[in-house]
């Protein structure tokens, strides 16, 4: 167990890093030309590599929202559930902190949203919480879908990391503007830390969403995908 509880946090470590690290070292450079497309694409990148890193020791979760939906499916004990959530919190937050001390480093840096999700006037687009919420579900339901129907028996084998990153792509690129892309409750609590906004106190959406999405998204697969 100790070894699958470390894979899970250096992989959270590693996509709290990566991808709120493209977004908030690297996308307020125009001239570096990465934009919403590059975070995007940083984010989906943690996620392919640590997958094939780690797939193999832990499974490869890096996200409590997939650690409930593989349980919901039938594909993850529930009684491992809460160490799982324990262990990409705790490496997500390590991330934010590596991420925020080289932050600092820059005469002029304020933290500000430091890459935290919001809605209304944290939301990048000034969405409702009525419409990220239903962002969030809707994406996170239909990442967990991809992650059963990628990593099932009759897929085909050694390609399921790169449908998973590119998935987590395409709904940064789908969501950024409206909440900032959470879709995993640990990359939004690392991050909300150490933000000097409201992000703290908005945080239950980004809690609550992804997990009733993911476990909307294994019954979904359970019920009306999955292949006898």
């Amino acid at each position: 167990m100790f070894k699958r509880l470390s894979a899970e946090a250096f992989g959270t470590f590693w996509l709290v890093f990566g991808g709120c690290g493209a977004a908030v070292l690297a996308a307020g450079f125009p001239e570096l030309g990465i934009g919403f497309a590059g975070v995007s694409l940083a984010f989906g990148l943690t996620v392919l590599t640590m997958a094939y890193a780690f797939g193999h020791v832990s499974g490869g979760h890096f996200n409590p929202a997939v650690t409930l939906g593989l349980a919901v499916a039938g594909r993850f004990d529930y009684k491992d559930v809460v160490f799982y959530w324990a262990a990409q919190v705790i490496g997500g937050t390590l991330g934010a902190l590596a991420l925020f001390f080289i932050a600092t480093g820059a005469p002029d840096f304020a933290p500000g949203a430091f890459a935290s999700n919001g809605f209304g006037e944290l939301s990048p687009g000034g969405y409702s919480v009525t419409a990220v919420v239903t962002a969030e579900v809707i994406l996170t339901a239909f990442f967990v879908i991809v992650i059963l129907g990628s990593t099932s028996a009759k897929a085909p084998a050694g390609f399921a990391p790169i449908a998973i990153g590119l998935a987590l792509t395409l709904i940064h690129l789908i969501s950024i503007p409206v909440s900032n892309t959470s879709v995993n409750p640990a990359r939004s609590i690392a991050v909300a830390i150490f933000a000097e906004t409201g992000a703290m106190g908005q945080l239950w959406v980004f809690l609550l969403a992804p997990l009733v999405g993911a476990a909307l998204g294994a019954v979904l697969w359970k019920g009306l995908l999955e292949r006898d």
